[in-house]
């Protein structure tokens, strides 16, 4: 029951597949390119340089949102190029599949280095915040309303003589 694809179809097809492939290299272009500001904020972070990390995390969440709107065309030319699959040469769909087992093997890494990242994040905060505590506990005026204040007594009754 070996269907003849028509030219029409077969180049719709063929099309379907490059624009998937292309989208593909886009996506793992970008993910390459966060794994890179991944591991560069890496670095800041063990630097404790607090301006490159905030620069670093503006450019992280741009780079998240292209992903994101990058994958919103993804997931329907997925879709479209899995209802073709059977109709595509041999050649293309194993250049397809490789760029889908490189973009998995990306994320993972990415995941990764932002977990790393993240660690060494929360140990900086926790090694800053100790430091305030100390600050805060070697602080002679903690406790005083003022540092002019002295605490007196005062009277509370008062006697009037006629």
């Amino acid at each position: 029951m070996s269907k003849e694809l028509s030219k029409e179809e077969l180049d719709e097809r063929i099309a379907i597949l490059k624009r998937f492939r292309k989208l593909l290299e886009q996506q793992k272009n970008k993910f390459q390119e966060y794994l890179m500001v991944l591991e560069s904020q890496e670095g800041k972070i063990t630097e404790e340089n607090a301006d490159s990390i905030m620069a670093h995390t503006e450019l992280e969440n741009q780079i998240v949102k292209n992903l994101a709107s990058l994958q919103k065309i993804i997931v329907p030319m997925q879709g479209m190029y899995n209802a073709i699959v059977p109709g595509v040469p041999v050649a293309d769909n194993a250049k397809v599949e490789q760029l889908q087992l490189d973009l998995a093997n990306l994320q993972k890494q990415v995941l990764a280095q932002n977990e790393r990242n993240r660690s060494l994040l929360q140990s900086q905060m926790s090694k800053i915040k100790n430091q305030l505590g100390n600050m805060n506990l070697m602080n002679p005026y903690r406790g005083r309303s003022s540092v002019y204040a002295e605490k007196t007594a005062v009277g509370s009754v008062i006697e009037f003589n006629a």
